[in-house]
């Protein structure tokens, strides 16, 4: 049986901050979107839909879609991996995470496809 692929690279510090996070992605091509969808976020598009990002890094739409809703990495193991980093920064000092989920409902008629 041949070795797993490795995952395609794309920045430095992206791929050196992600590769914290492999473990919880069983697959390559899960972890590969993981880090596309990083590198999206920190692009200087204006939208940041998945359908935006899909488009500015040449990816399918469909395919980053699946990674969110579809993929075999449980949302919880990313939570706790992200806040134990976070703990390890702070190296003890306490802080508060804040969420802005504000529900607003989408401006605008505009349908993105």
């Amino acid at each position: 049986m041949a070795p797993p692929r490795e995952a395609v690279t794309t920045l430095n510090f992206v791929d050196n901050y992600c590769a914290t996070y492999k473990h919880l992605f069983p697959e390559v091509r899960s972890f590969e979107f993981f880090k596309w969808l990083h590198l999206g976020l920190i692009s200087d598009i204006d939208r940041k839909s998945l359908p935006a990002i899909a488009k500015y890094l040449g990816l399918n739409n469909q395919a980053l879609l699946h990674f969110v809703t579809e993929s075999p990495w449980q949302v919880n193991e990313l939570r706790n991996q992200r806040l134990s980093i976070i703990r390890q920064v702070l190296q003890g000092r306490s802080f508060t995470l804040i969420i802005d989920d504000t529900g607003d409902k989408k401006k605008g008629k505009q349908q993105i496809m």
